[in-house]
């Protein structure tokens, strides 16, 4: 573990940086694939704000003597391309692509709000406005993509027969059911390693929300006359697993594990936007008020979860 705040402090720069190489990738790639002008224009935006965010942060780590770690760089450049990836592949491209940048837009905002709280016990003020002013940004392009949930929606289902919605809604159904099994790994894991009281006794209270978010959603589907995907749900959960194992072999686990799980519920309550639009276009109610129910408990809990950055900070430190 680093040995003095400093040394903590350039850490968590070079971690910042390395977020922002990856969503480098992402933005560039992004407005190619949005499959609307509007959600394009958005990622060309965004784009020219974090190439000002990567210029940012490297001037604060040369501030302090330091530079960009070149393997945490590559492996978030490689993560990016991952990502950008996986929602090319999927057929409903533009929501795919929405929800996954709308959770990385809050895994940025969860980062700076970490690096804040490192660099003002460091007594670095600069770095500690340069992280709150780049986080107010992030929080704003969240918010832009919040706005434009229905638009990916529409554009995903653009050229979907009418008589095939009930399907598409099944799809949106098993990808949430596979995303909570991955919470549910997440959670198991992580309550083990929290390294603070706090974040550990929310992590306990959510993963018996979880387990009841998971089982609503299979009996959802039933009634419906499907299932769950058991090669989604085995493959979400393994990386569950694998992420868990990532964070506890960190010397800064409460902090990073807080971050990734406002992160998480981010991405669940971006799923579930998406999921009662689909259900409402489907004309299913009870799938639609099904997933309300569940955004608004994802929504706390992202609240609960970010109210305990500050004493993540502490016990990392």
């Amino acid at each position: 573990m680093p040995d003095s705040i400093e040394e903590q402090l350039v850490k968590h720069l070079t971690d910042v940086h390395s977020i922002e190489e990856q969503a480098l990738v992402q933005m560039r790639r992004a407005p190619g694939i949005a499959g609307d002008p509007e959600l394009a224009r958005a990622f060309e935006e965004h784009c020219r704000e974090t190439e000002e965010h990567e210029r940012r942060v490297t001037r604060r780590l040369e501030a302090r003597g330091a530079s960009p770690a070149a393997l945490k760089d590559a492996a978030g450049k490689a993560g990016g391309l991952g990502m950008v990836w996986f929602a090319k592949l999927n057929p409903d491209t533009p929501g795919k692509l929405t929800a996954h940048a709308y959770a990385y837009e809050n895994m940025e905002l969860a980062a700076y709000e970490l690096l804040e709280q490192v660099a003002r016990r460091a007594g670095d003020e600069e770095t500690a406005a340069m992280a709150r002013e780049t986080g107010a940004e992030e929080a704003a392009m969240a918010e832009r993509l919040a706005g434009l949930f229905d638009r990916a929606v529409e554009t995903s289902l653009r050229d979907v027969d009418p008589d095939d919605l009930g399907e598409q809604l099944d799809k949106y159904l098993a990808d949430a059911h596979a995303i909570e099994n991955q919470s549910l790994s997440l959670l198991e894991g992580g309550r083990a390693i929290a390294g603070d009281d706090q974040l550990a006794a929310l992590f306990d209270e959510h993963l018996e929300q979880t387990r009841r978010h998971e089982q609503r959603l299979a009996e959802r589907l039933e009634q419906r006359g499907s299932t769950p995907s058991q090669v989604q749900d085995l493959a979400l959960r393994a990386g569950g697993f694998g992420t868990g194992g990532f964070f506890g072999a960190q010397p800064d686990t409460p902090a990073k594990l807080a971050g990734f799980a406002f992160a998480f519920e981010n991405l669940e309550v971006a799923s579930y936007e998406l999921l009662r639009r689909v259900a409402a276009r489907a004309g299913d109610e009870g799938t639609e008020e099904l997933a309300t129910s569940i955004l608004s408990e994802e929504r706390e809990a992202a609240r609960r979860v970010r109210a305990l950055f500050a004493g993540a900070v502490e016990s990392a430190l």
